[in-house]
């Protein structure tokens, strides 16, 4: 593979180290799409005859054909999945597969591949994260009026519905897919002919190659080609978002399913059992979706570290950019259709997210709400007047809503019985109708343009 600079092969443990082969080789459709789109540049530049141009674009269909069959062999000592295409291309079509390489390097091609999964990657993140906003729309529709208690600090705060908190995570989600079309739009460049970092002497024409592989445009400067993994890091840095977002979603579900709380239930299809403990129903799925944010935003972390010394242009420590890349992209791919399964499997409870709601003076608020709109108290004042009244009626150990009018009066004596309107919690969430709000008006609304924008990306 070197050529004639070299009297002998590596040392055991210099391939042990070198080798990518046993990762790599996932860029094989890549690479090989890669490599028809430049011998077919190659070709109508005039750089190569079309006759080997011809035998080339037969030989890597007929590679491509092997591994789809599962019948290539993967060889260690070619390193990488670049020489295992050549070479296996070099044993069908014979000496003019080593025309293939004219005006590359593996430098460029490496780049190129990366950029192509990547790209490919990021497109199949996107409408998984889709799907998912899909299953928590038609959830959050059909329990746009389920109060449940809604929390700061993991404390009672105020009333919303399941329906509103749902559609949290489609905004988060639809955030995670900006991100994702973002990376995909700044990675839309093709490394292809920088060769190994200065360019070429053949007169190929890259903006030809990069219009045939789907990029915008060919990379302008020849260094930056070759040494650029800001695309993965951008991924990444997306990725290690999205799972964040899911890694919340799954502590809630964590919590929603325990005894203690009961707000929902999962089937057996997302929960598992004990080995000891017969009783045990556990969410396994949301538990593991919680911890694979680690893996993700380690691989973030990793590439950075990497990254962060390289001088211009490539290093090999390049090469540590793929299986975590790798990794953590799948990783949020599994995580993406485990949670979709969740969302679709989870079944509220209302009577307990309901009496849950009520709990803790979460109608607080709109008891001093009311006071400001009804009243004409300035806002801090009806605040001191509505936190004398809930130490009332926890001393008491009642509800706002037990509360005797005249215990009421005794704080501020123009209070009404009309408060008393204020205080259920379905009073509280109906009357949130600011834009955004846990109104079920809104809920619906809300709900019902996710599922119609939704629906109009894959019309």
């Amino acid at each position: 593979m070197w050529g004639g600079r070299f009297a002998s092969g590596p040392a055991e443990i210099m391939e042990e180290i070198n080798a990518s082969i046993g990762f790599d080789k996932r860029l094989a459709p890549q690479d090989i799409r890669g490599s028809l789109a430049h011998v077919a540049m190659l070709g109508k530049a005039g750089i190569l005859p079309a006759e080997d141009v011809a035998k080339i674009e037969a030989g890597l269909k007929t590679v491509q054909s092997e591994i789809d069959a599962g019948t290539f062999e993967f060889r260690r000592e070619l390193e990488d999945i670049h020489m295992s295409v050549e070479s296996r291309l070099r044993e069908i079509v014979g000496p003019t597969a080593g025309r293939l390489h004219t005006a590359r390097s593996r430098n460029d091609q490496v780049a190129t591949d990366m950029r192509l999964w990547v790209r490919d990657t990021l497109d199949a993140l996107d409408a998984q994260a889709a799907d998912l906003q899909q299953a928590m729309a038609e959830l959050a529709l059909k329990h746009a009026g389920t109060v449940m208690p809604g929390f700061t600090h993991l404390q009672s705060a105020q009333p919303v519905t399941f329906g509103h908190h749902l559609l949290a995570y489609v905004e988060m989600l639809n955030r995670d897919r900006g991100r994702f079309r973002d990376a995909r739009a700044r990675l839309n460049e093709c490394p292809l002919g920088a060769a190994a970092l200065a360019g070429t002497s053949f007169p190929i024409d890259r903006h030809a190659t990069a219009a045939s592989l789907g990029f915008d445009r060919p990379t302008a400067n020849s260094l930056d080609s070759v040494a650029d993994r800001d695309f993965a890091l951008e991924a990444l840095s997306a990725a290690a978002i999205a799972a964040v977002h899911l890694s919340r979603f799954a502590e809630e579900i964590v919590v929603w399913t325990s005894a203690q709380f009961g707000f929902v239930k999962l089937s057996d299809r997302f929960t598992t059992g004990s080995s000891i403990m017969p009783q045990k129903r556990n969410p396994d799925a949301a538990e593991l979706v919680r911890a694979k944010s680690g893996r993700v935003i380690g691989a973030l972390s990793g590439l950075l570290i990497v990254m962060k010394g390289l001088p211009l242009a490539y290093s090999k420590d390049m090469q540590e950019d793929k299986e975590g890349t790798f990794d953590a992209l799948q990783t949020l791919s599994l995580c993406l259709a485990a949670m979709a399964g969740m969302v679709r499997d989870l079944e509220p409870v209302p009577d307990v997210l309901k009496a849950a709601a009520g709990s803790g003076y979460a109608t607080a608020t709109d008891l001093a709400d009311w006071l400001v709109r009804e009243l004409g108290l300035p806002f801090r004042d009806a605040h001191h007047v509505t936190g004398r009244l809930v130490g009332e009626a926890s001393s008491r150990g009642i509800g706002l809503e037990a509360l005797p009018l005249a215990v009421m009066q005794a704080e501020e004596p123009r209070i009404t019985d009309a408060v008393f309107a204020v205080l259920g919690v379905e009073n509280s969430v109906g009357s949130r109708t600011s834009y955004g709000g846990t109104a079920p008006d809104n809920v619906r609304a809300q709900a019902e343009g996710w599922l119609k924008r939704l629906a109009s990306e894959t019309a």
